[in-house]
């Protein structure tokens, strides 16, 4: 990044908090001169984006994130008022906004370094997500507050976290049903068929001929008219839910593995045929070793596949526990934080199964050159 753009947006952020001094907080309420608890934090913020402005790109970082982490603390005492909530003016406003353009200046700097050393890289490469995403909720959460947003439309995430912190009997019983049964189940079994499929369409070509535009058609069928035809056949309970994910990874698995199988050289063919290897042989030591990194890529993008359609699934019937169950009813009694706290879980369970397969995959193609330093 530009050291001068740098410099510039914290000055800009410092400015702001120089506002909020003299702009009102809200309707009838001083601003934030008058505020005895708040103002030393807010104005401790101010200088230290101040002395990030003079700093060198790499060090200016860290007094950045002590004032945006100050001013964000700031800011959320005064929504403790119930006359600012709801009704919050130009000095509210003057601090939401110094904490985005200074937050925005440390992520970006924070971004463009480059450590020599692996283990600051990869401290480096976890902490600017971090911090990304603890913006992003920062934000959502004195907009909704701040604005008075009815808590119908858009509740607060601190709502939302506390009723997920508040239901996690429930939660788990729905992450049992829904992806424990449903979701697992599923993925193993379309994987599996998948992965065994495209073995034998790679043998026999006439296979591959053949499946192929029929995995076309039943990859652009809707989910939403395939999930109530699996209800109907296999019943209300989780095998209806692992059918349609089985169904849904199922193609993305058989087109990948297929191209896989196919991607390696004439000359390691030629190499496994002048060894006289037998087709075992040659798929166990060539065409499957070639073919892990198309694997793994379908097995993440099924990773999130298998989570939407079981909850997709869960829409169209189920017993009485299931994340889509609970959305689809919390949603109708307007418990829009439940829904919201069931949305994390998905989340949550999606990233977390998404990494698992990250994992894997790097421990079993660490010797693909995209992993080479």
């Amino acid at each position: 990044m530009d050291p001068r753009k740098l410099r510039l947006g914290l000055l800009f952020a410092a400015a702001a908090i120089a506002l909020a001094f003299v702009l009102p907080l809200a309707a009838g309420e001083p601003s934030l001169r008058m505020r005895t608890g708040v103002w030393p934090e807010v104005a401790v913020a101010g200088l230290m984006f101040l002395l990030a402005a003079w700093m060198a790109e790499g060090r200016a970082a860290v007094p950045g994130l002590i004032g945006v982490v100050l001013a964000a603390t700031g800011s959320l005492v005064l929504l403790r008022d119930a006359a600012i909530a709801g009704s919050a003016t130009g000095g509210f406003w003057a601090i939401v906004t110094s904490v985005w353009l200074a937050s925005a200046m440390c992520v970006v700097s924070l971004a463009a370094l480059r450590p020599i050393r692996a283990e600051r890289r990869r401290a480096l490469n976890l902490l600017v997500p971090l911090l990304f995403g603890a913006i992003v909720f920062y934000l959502w959460e004195v907009a909704v507050r701040g604005f008075g947003v009815p808590p119908v439309l858009m509740p607060a995430p601190s709502a939302a976290a506390a009723r997920f912190a508040a239901s996690l009997p429930t939660l788990g019983a729905d992450f049992f049903q829904t992806f424990v049964k449903g979701v697992l189940i599923g993925y193993v079994i379309g994987c599996g068929a998948g992965l065994l499929v495209a073995i034998l369409a790679h043998r026999y070509e006439f296979l591959g001929r053949g499946l192929l535009p029929l995995g076309n058609f039943f990859s652009a069928l809707p989910l939403v008219g395939i999930a109530p035809i699996m209800v109907m056949w296999f019943g209300f309970d989780w095998p209806s839910k692992a059918a349609v994910v089985a169904l849904v990874t199922f193609f993305p698995m058989l087109v990948n593995a297929l191209a896989g199988l196919s991607a390696s050289g004439h000359i390691e063919r030629d190499l496994m045929r002048s060894y006289a290897a037998s087709h075992s042989q040659s798929l166990t030591k060539l065409y499957l070793p070639a073919a892990l990194p198309f694997i793994f890529n379908a097995l993440k993008i099924n990773a999130t596949l298998a989570l939407i359609g079981a909850i997709v699934a869960e829409f169209f019937g189920t017993p009485t526990q299931g994340i889509g169950f609970r959305i689809s009813t919390e949603a109708g009694r307007m418990a829009i934080d439940m829904v919201w706290a069931e949305i994390a879980l998905a989340a949550l369970a999606g990233m977390a199964f998404y990494g698992l397969v990250t994992l894997a995959e790097r421990a079993t193609t660490f010797w693909h050159p995209s992993y080479r330093t």
